[in-house]
């Protein structure tokens, strides 16, 4: 039996992927007014198109859904065929490409609300954690509690965005339900503190999330869901008292509805990769026997050990994509990395977005 390689094809879903190296989400604050994709977008993501799968950006499902300025979205007609543009020009140079569906709950800024209101959360606690609005960072607004009422709305918010998703041409959606954000804080006691039947136990806490998984299948199909999960993350002030059992219920329950892939950050996001000892990722991996994602800090020589034993099927990497274009021939190479602009991250043009450098003969 022949040992897998970073670089060996995958089959996900209908697709099949070049090799097992994908783009993760990277927010870059540079969309046109109405959260339209740019121009610019367009060439960014072709460039990066010999990944075996690009995850674009978070892309709010909702103006009540985003948190960041700058960031596009995908609930309008005139934001869809900015994404149509995009999506042709990434199938057209070979590559394959899902959007990641995003609502950010408590992490957003009033100036960014309908009306100017609060954000909403499963519960009215303030989020120690800071957005990027008004070109710099801000601390993030005092959020109000959802009604029970109101859930409905925002999960109806998810299957339109998958409606307009494959309107656009994308491959597939990626559910963001990881790094603080709504369906993170719905998850974990730190944010939720409700009494309904949306907080408390597991299952109830666990509920939003799959409602929103069914109404993005029923739509689209399983075969093209795929899910974001960062169960011991710290991200944006969110925080979870007993982690295992209820991430262990989470994949418990994406195994009945088999989705595309499951996406994990392993550690802190963008952070240190350490865990504590009484959590494992391996006993969620066990949970689940679809396409497994791995991400945080991973580099060629990991990237390639947990290929090789199996214990991953795709790996996510994220920064280095930002002033690579070519990550995935550089990996193959062993050539040398761009060094990334951290001055260009968030907002701004051209520079620091389409402008890095390909090796000699690579397309870019």
């Amino acid at each position: 039996m022949t040992t897998p390689s970073l670089f060996d094809t995958f089959q996900l879903g209908a697709m099949t992927l070049a090799n097992r190296i994908v783009m993760a989400p990277l927010t870059r604050n540079r969309a046109d007014a109405h959260n339209v994709p740019s121009a610019l977008a367009v060439d960014y993501y072709t460039q990066r198109a010999s990944a075996g799968l690009i995850i674009t950006e978070a892309s709010p499902i909702s103006q009540q859904g985003q948190g960041y300025q700058d960031t596009p979205g995908i609930w309008s007609d005139e934001q869809v065929a900015a994404w149509r543009a995009i999506t042709d020009a990434v199938h057209a140079a070979g590559g394959h490409i899902v959007i990641q569906l995003w609502h950010v709950g408590r992490i957003s800024h009033s100036s960014l609300q309908p009306g100017g209101g609060a954000p909403v959360a499963p519960s009215a606690l303030r989020a120690q954690a800071k957005t990027y609005v008004n070109n710099s960072f801000e601390d993030v607004s005092e959020p109000r509690a959802l009604e029970i009422g109101e859930i409905a709305g925002i999960v109806e918010d998810y299957r339109k965005a998958a409606a307009n998703a494959v309107k656009a041409g994308f491959d597939g959606v990626e559910v963001h339900a990881a790094n603080g954000y709504l369906i993170d804080q719905f998850l974990k006691d730190g944010a939720n503190r409700r009494t309904d039947a949306y907080g408390g136990s597991i299952a109830n806490r666990t509920r939003f999330l799959l409602e929103v998984m069914d109404a993005v299948i029923a739509q689209i199909g399983a075969a093209r869901t795929g899910l974001r999960l960062s169960p011991v993350s710290p991200a944006n002030g969110i925080s979870e008292s007993n982690p295992q059992p209820l991430f262990n219920h989470v994949l418990e329950e994406l195994e009945k509805r088999h989705p595309l892939y499951v996406h994990v950050v392993e550690g802190a996001t963008g952070g240190p990769r350490d865990i504590a000892p009484d959590f494992s990722f391996d006993e969620l991996r066990r949970r689940f026997t679809g396409p497994w994602m791995v991400n945080n800090g991973y580099d060629k020589a990991l990237a390639g050990k947990v290929i090789a034993e199996g214990k991953a099927d795709l790996v996510a990497f994220g920064r280095p994509f930002i002033s690579n274009p070519d990550l995935v021939e550089r990996l193959r190479r062993d050539a040398p990395l761009n060094e990334l602009d951290r001055a260009t991250l968030y907002g701004g043009g051209a520079k620091g977005y389409v402008d890095y450098p390909a090796l000699d003969g690579v397309k870019a």
